[in-house]
């Protein structure tokens, strides 16, 4: 069995790169930042950019107009987003592309912005509210579409992570089911793998930030990447993160091809590795960096406070680990 890449997932996973950081790049993404908290995060120029590429179409057949490929695919996408910290609902948009109907056209296509949430038990906490053009609500029993237009409520004043804008819902409108419990029991495992994704470009990238400056900050006429206790955080770093990788590319293909492995282990097992490898890598990052970590200049702390918004989404770490340990 090849465990490599191939040549075209090389290529594509180029190409997102070189996508992202060219529409969104350091310079934009602290333009953006630097004027938070705004209501709007996303751009919709970007957003149909994002779609002409295959973004939300991924996984959408050929003859329905998509790219025709696998969650394989997806991640290795996923993950390029993560680096580069691209804000918006990307994994529901994605997710609500493969509805069938005028909505997951749209979805494809870029023409709409679709968020989700997962069950509707309160406080109720909607990301990108003001952006969205349909809100799905994801439980047990199905997936249910409301029009964002028909809620109210508060917009949190000082979200956690700048690019992602809250907002507390007073109320939950009944909406139209679009999907059943099987598409529900779907969408929760790819959605917990791409979000893992996301989780591993932020601890890749992570892993990237502190290794440069260790290299290039001097303490005590020496760099601090001389210094044992800074090798061994960064080594610490990596390791995680090529473990989460691992976790998530498997769980991916798994996914793709469940006759290779247990689908429910796989996607729990990514999912905790994805979010353990993000966020104790933002705090190993953050210690690098010395006091410089925690200020308002230093990019490490968008990334951490981003992996905290994840860590959040499609099970937190005790709800996926208490499930995991259930299939021991």
């Amino acid at each position: 069995m090849d465990f490599q890449l191939s040549e075209d997932q090389r290529d594509l996973r180029s190409g997102v790169r070189e996508f992202c950081e060219g529409r969104f790049d350091r310079e934009r993404m602290r333009a953006l930042v630097d004027s938070a908290p705004v209501p709007g995060m996303v751009d919709r120029a970007l957003w149909r950019e994002l779609a002409e590429t295959g973004f939300f179409s991924l996984r959408i057949a050929e003859e329905a107009g998509g790219v025709g490929l696998g969650v394989a695919e997806a991640a290795l996408v996923y993950e390029e987003a993560g680096r580069v910290l691209l804000p918006g609902p990307l994994v529901a948009t994605h997710l609500a592309a493969s509805l069938p109907g005028r909505l997951g056209e749209e979805a494809a296509a870029g023409d709409v912005v679709v968020g989700l949430i997962e069950g509707d038990s309160w406080p109720l906490l909607v990301e990108h509210l003001d952006a969205l053009d349909c809100l799905l609500v994801l439980t047990d029993e199905g997936i249910r579409r409301v029009d964002p237009a028909s809620m109210r409520g508060a917009p949190v004043a000082h979200p956690v992570d700048p690019f992602t804008p809250v907002t507390a819902v007073d109320e939950l409108p009944a909406g139209e089911v679009v999907a059943d419990a099987r598409v529900a029991q779907e969408w929760r495992r790819v959605g917990a793998v791409l979000t893992a994704a996301l989780q591993l470009g932020i601890a890749g990238r992570l892993t990237e930030l502190a290794t440069q400056y260790a290299k290039e900050r001097e303490q005590f006429g020496r760099v601090i990447g001389g210094f044992q206790a800074v090798k061994h955080l960064c080594a610490d770093m990596l390791v995680r993160t090529e473990i989460a990788r691992a976790a998530v590319y498997a769980a991916a293909v798994t996914l793709d091809d469940p006759a290779v492995g247990d689908v429910e282990v796989a996607v729990l097992t990514a999912k905790v590795m994805g979010d353990d490898a993000a966020t104790r890598n933002g705090k190993d990052a953050t210690q690098v960096y010395g006091g410089m970590g925690f200020t308002w200049e230093v990019d490490v702390h968008l990334y951490v406070k981003r992996s905290w918004v994840h860590a959040t989404q499609f099970g937190a770490a005790e709800e996926n680990e208490a499930a995991l340990a259930a299939t021991l």
